[in-house]
């Protein structure tokens, strides 16, 4: 295959990527410089440390540390702009691309069934880690940082949750100056995605026309997001800066035992669990991790697996995941299938708050865990935080709520580990489905290399507009360590031997 490039594939690719075209610097060692810059500039905001409260600045928060909370904000409100009409449009048009598939429901239950296994696992991993550790015991952190959630996720709310209050999904609250501020239920638009897209099969052939339109919308608002994700590496260095100023390394010290456990649980399932059933099914461990590794990466910088649901559908499918079953899986994975957010976490917390506050666990109290880990990952709705997920389970059990704000402090730092889990773990069940329905293309998942943001970019691209060799003539070369791979434009990597 030829790899030269034309004047006019130069233009476009420096068009798609001008930050590499103009320092040679790919997307991955952008976001690599956006983690380091982000920890540089937060030490630096933090030994600055704060000024004087004024009415315009209440918190006492210097220009370096305003500036980055104000990056690391825009850059999650952009995806939060674009995940309302992502998530109707992605489970519609996802939903209705079963129609044509003879075996739709039996995917439709092997793919929930699976979910269910991976989170089993997941919260058994944290479970052990928590029994064993018991992070809550002589942590550093101070009583005073408790506080209770504004953001509840009892039973009763999550099932009330369910029942859209409007057909968008979008409620208003008027503040205290006059001003009104608009949000989104994740969990309610999906409830009302799954009824239309239902809707649109039993409505037949009068709904073609509904869904070429949602079909072309869904297209336009994941350009939009490819653009927004495009600002990842400058976000990381918000996000991540304004972490380590807020809170400095000295909350992470406090929690030391309870982060190293969140980690481990994580590095356990992703290193060990998920292989493990990988070659159970006849799966190729080092092509899985190749093909997966760009949503990842953009899951741990984004925290957002509904805002990295559009790289996981393409690195599946990059995988051999036929495109009907991966738009379904992948999107309803992206709100439902969180072994980060909903398995590992909520449980470390919750035996880390029961050990902070004295309450000794019994053996229901551990099935109960698993219970709300299995049944209530919904609640976490795809985005960035837990809160909701870990307040449901606190609840569950009986646990003081106040424990939420003993956590609150790292987050941010633990929320990029379990994004990145979450979304590899929604990629590695639609392969496992794939595999065991038959419906796998084992030899492009054997062939699967690992591959940069550019490529896959500039594949999606070539393919809406219609032209396959376009990500060809752009030339454009996989991650550091395999410069020597060039996507051949078909949307798939060259075989090899």
């Amino acid at each position: 295959m030829s790899t030269s490039t034309t004047p006019s594939s130069t233009a476009a690719t420096r068009q798609r990527n001008p930050l590499r075209a103009i320092l040679g610097i790919s997307f991955g060692w952008q976001v690599l410089i956006g983690l380091v810059l982000g920890i540089i500039l937060g030490l630096v905001a933090a030994q600055i440390g704060p000024v004087a409260e004024t009415d315009a600045n209440p918190d006492g928060a210097n220009w370096l540390t305003t500036g980055l909370d104000t990056i690391g904000t825009i850059f999650v409100t952009l995806l939060k702009a674009l995940v309302p009409p992502l998530i109707f449009l992605a489970i519609v048009t996802s939903i209705a691309n079963l129609r044509n598939v003879t075996n739709a429901a039996r995917l439709a239950w092997k793919t929930l069934l699976w979910f269910a296994i991976t989170a089993l696992i997941s919260v058994a991993v944290g479970i052990t880690l928590g029994v064993v550790t018991s992070p809550g015991e002589n942590s550093g952190v101070d009583r005073s940082a408790e506080a209770a959630s504004s953001t509840q996720g009892g039973w009763m709310d999550f099932l009330t949750g369910l029942v859209p209050a409007n057909f968008l999904g979008i409620a208003g609250k008027a503040g205290e100056d006059g001003s009104v501020s608009l949000s989104f239920n994740a969990l309610q638009i999906l409830v009302i995605s799954i009824a239309v897209g239902i809707a649109v099969l039993k409505v037949g052939e009068k709904a073609e026309p509904f869904l070429k339109v949602t079909g072309s919308a869904l297209e336009i608002v994941q350009k939009l997001l490819w653009w927004v994700i495009r600002l990842a590496p400058i976000g990381t260095v918000g996000l991540l800066g304004n972490a380590v100023a807020s809170y400095g390394w000295e909350a992470i010290g406090q929690l030391g035992v309870f982060t190293v456990d969140v980690y481990v649980g994580m590095l356990i399932v992703l290193l060990v669990v998920y292989p493990v059933l990988l070659k159970l099914n006849g799966l190729s461990v080092g092509s899985f991790f190749r093909g997966v590794w760009p949503a990842t990466s953009l899951g741990f910088v984004s925290r957002s697996s509904l805002g990295t649901m559009p790289m996981t559908q393409t690195v599946t499918e990059r995988m051999g995941v036929p495109r009907h079953y991966a738009s379904f899986a992948i999107p309803l994975g992206a709100t439902t299938k969180m072994d980060g957010c909903a398995a590992i976490y909520p449980s470390l917390a919750a035996i880390f708050v029961a050990n902070f506050y004295g309450v000794p666990l019994g053996i229901t109290d551990y099935l109960l865990i698993v219970l709300v880990s299995v049944l209530g990952s919904a609640a976490t709705a795809g985005m960035t935080g837990a809160t909701v997920m870990l307040t449901l389970t606190l609840s569950t059990l009986g646990l003081p709520l106040e424990g939420v704000g003993l956590l609150l402090a790292i987050d941010p730092i633990l929320d990029m580990g379990r994004t990145a889990l979450n979304v590899t773990g929604q990629s590695l069940v639609a392969v496992i489905v794939a595999k065991r329905e038959k419906i796998l293309d084992q030899g492009t998942y054997d062939a699967t290399r690992r591959t940069s943001f550019q490529v896959i970019q500039a594949e999606e691209t070539a393919e809406a507009q219609g032209a396959p060799d376009a990500a060809a003539e752009a030339g454009e070369s996989t991650e550091a360590g395999d410069s020597s791979e060039v996507a051949d434009g078909t949307g798939k990597q060259p075989a090899t031997a």
